[in-house]
């Protein structure tokens, strides 16, 4: 899953993109409102972690532009103030939670789960089966039949990308875009190294290679 934060403090916006990488998102930062509001729109994002005080335009005036485009991406809100108005208007605008600074980097992760767990399930269903394959998006876990698999966070993110179109060729750069980020620049063949890691843990015949194309997810 990618996600976005849009937070003009950098040394923060650092430290929370490099953990939340660890945790197997993709992510995007931008340190101002405007440019946040823009990458937003584009609606590549499944969630946006957006700060309240920014330049450019404030959080409260992107969220509540994006809600008015129809865009309804969850929003988890940060901000420096504390008061019950200043929540308040932030949920008001169309934020979906809340977390005032200085916060605990456990509490935001389970937020951003939390947050994403509940658009799942109100959407297609965590848990994808193929064949005897089970992948559950939302507790990342994986089983081949009554066995689970341990697989690292950038190798569930890749299994879950193929998994997502399982039957359906997935090619290099989908990956890239949906696994890495949009600063990646790094040799595009290190998806090879997670395909060939995934195959050893789930079968050599799980992944097919089409060449010149892909990969595809397939029923075994």
């Amino acid at each position: 899953m990618r996600l976005l934060i849009v937070e003009d403090e950098k040394r923060l916006a650092v430290s929370l993109a490099r953990g939340l990488r660890a945790e197997g998102f993709a992510v995007d930062v931008v340190h101002d409102g405007l440019e946040g509001l823009h990458l937003a729109g584009e609606g590549a994002h499944d969630l946006i972690v957006l700060d309240i005080m920014l330049p450019g335009m404030n959080g409260y005036r992107v969220c509540a532009a994006l809600r008015a485009a129809g865009n309804d991406v969850p929003i988890l809100m940060l901000t420096a103030k504390d008061g019950e108005y200043d929540e308040a208007e932030g949920l008001d605008t169309g934020a979906d939670d809340y977390l005032t600074k200085p916060f605990s980097y456990v509490v935001l992760v389970a937020r951003v789960k939390a947050l994403l767990r509940r658009r799942g399930s109100a959407g297609a269903s965590p848990v994808l089966r193929i064949g005897t394959l089970t992948v559950d998006t939302a507790a990342r876990r994986v089983h081949r039949g009554e066995t689970e698999v341990s697989l690292t966070a950038k190798e569930f993110a890749v299994l879950e990308q193929l998994a997502i179109r399982a039957g359906q060729i997935v090619g290099k750069p989908e990956i890239l875009e949906h696994v890495w980020d949009f600063a990646y620049d790094g040799d595009p063949n290190i998806i090879e190294v997670y395909i060939s890691a995934l195959r050893r843990k789930l079968g050599a015949t799980t992944i097919q290679t089409v060449r010149g194309a892909g990969y595809r997810l397939v029923a075994v």
